[in-house]
């Protein structure tokens, strides 16, 4: 079992480049499928669950090549259209596969997916939206048995701005006859992305990143090269990581449109921002300052993956920060693991109260991604050593974690123990 062990109480100072979005490579990776050609795609993570895409395109028949930041997908001799068990349960975005498997062969059979346990995300908005494009859904023993049928373009309305929904009826409608538009789709940057993909592959599709999305027409197969967004959690996560430890951190290759949210919330908390182009540098004090409630919402609100990291730092303030998690139930698992560091959080259905306090080392668990990435910026501002638990969690959301971080002058190391 590996562990990260941390020295803290150490201030941030240096410079890191941001990687390519987790968020927006699975389902990239998942749409090579519609191409039926080749598809180079830059600024891809080095990531777990980049790995188990790769292997579900894989097992589908694709050959794909890794070179360093750049993956290949030839799917041109794709044959399949199952995913095993063992393979969706690695992550809860491999329901992504759904909707490209069902374009390109006109059926599907996959099981439900995995992923981390932050509470309920059935993917009954999924499989709605699929049926209203004509798509026959049988479930028979965890299995999703799907045939497309006569697949045609309808208004799918969307009754939470799902993120997966949205992607998965966009990748359907690629295959549908006329025209699909998607009401109350996800607003996320990472659905332009995948929406500038498609159009490269020949999509006839506009909206992505607004509350309505058409699509007319089906897709041509053509080669495609496209490079991937910066990822806007991991951003978060390394301006949260210096809010609470102090100094000052530049930020490259970033986009500072996509954190707008983020950056309010540590300027309303002491410490100064500038951005420009794709950088964005940080200045923190010593000590930030209590946070006026926090809500987390779909795009363009505060992200609920970037709640923990938030709160994390949150717990060193000087004063009393509020967190309402409006998205999922479990969100706050990571409050228990935190307080073993001496923080003081009172939980209340799905508001947290936070007063800050200083921190001190512990032996903590990562129980999902974004909770071990705020267990590591609170051991980065905690006095003392502290030691981070199943980070194969966090290893499925942050590449070149301690790279990066030792590059910021922080102590801290990957062992192996047991």
């Amino acid at each position: 079992m590996s562990v990260y062990r941390v020295q803290g109480g150490r201030p941030l100072r240096g410079k890191i480049p941001i990687s390519g979005a987790k968020n927006s490579v699975l389902p990239i990776l998942a749409a090579t499928l519609l191409t039926g050609g080749r598809s180079r795609l830059h600024n891809c993570p080095d990531l777990r669950d980049v790995g188990s895409a790769i292997r579900i395109l894989e097992h589908l028949g694709c050959r794909v090549l890794r070179e360093e930041g750049d993956i290949l997908v030839d799917s041109s001799m794709a044959n399949r259209w199952d995913v095993p068990h063992q393979l969706m349960r690695e992550m809860r975005s491999s329901v992504i596969f759904l909707g490209p498997i069902l374009a390109r062969f006109g059926k599907a059979q996959l099981s439900l997916p995995g992923g981390c346990d932050i509470g309920q995300r059935p993917i009954d908005l999924h499989l709605a939206a699929l049926r209203r494009l004509g798509v026959k859904i049988r479930e028979q023993g965890g299995d999703i048995l799907c045939e497309a049928g006569d697949l045609r373009g309808q208004d799918v309305i969307l009754s939470f701005p799902s993120v997966g929904a949205t992607e998965n009826t966009m990748l359907t409608a690629t295959a549908c006859t006329g025209v699909t538009r998607i009401i109350n789709a996800a607003r996320e940057p990472e659905i332009a992305d995948l929406q500038e993909f498609l159009r490269k592959a020949g999509a006839q599709v506009q909206g992505g990143g607004e509350s309505v999305i058409q699509l007319s027409g089906e897709l041509p197969r053509r080669d495609v090269e496209h490079t991937i967004l910066p990822d806007r959690i991991e951003t978060a996560t390394y301006l949260c990581a210096a809010a609470a430890c102090g100094g000052e951190i530049t930020l490259t290759e970033a986009e500072p449109e996509h954190v707008g949210t983020v950056l309010q919330c540590v300027s309303e908390a002491g410490c100064t921002v500038r951005s420009g182009g794709r950088t964005i540098t940080l200045w923190a004090p010593e000590r930030i300052k209590g946070i006026a409630p926090v809500r987390t919402m779909p795009y363009p609100g505060f992200p609920t993956d970037a709640q923990a990291p938030l709160m994390a730092a949150a717990c060193t303030a000087l004063g009393t920060s509020v967190f309402l998690e409006t998205i999922f139930e479990n969100r706050f698992r990571h409050a228990a693991e935190l307080a073993r560091m001496g923080a003081d959080i009172r939980i209340s259905g799905r508001t947290a109260i936070v007063n800050g306090t200083q921190l001190h080392g512990a032996r903590v668990r990562s129980t999902d991604l974004r909770g071990g990435a705020a267990l590591v910026v609170a051991a980065l501002a905690a006095q003392g050593e502290s030691v981070v638990e199943d980070i194969s969690h966090i290893d499925r959301g942050y590449e070149k974690l301690t790279d990066k971080l030792t590059a910021l002058g922080c102590q801290i190391e990957r062992l192996k123990e047991g």
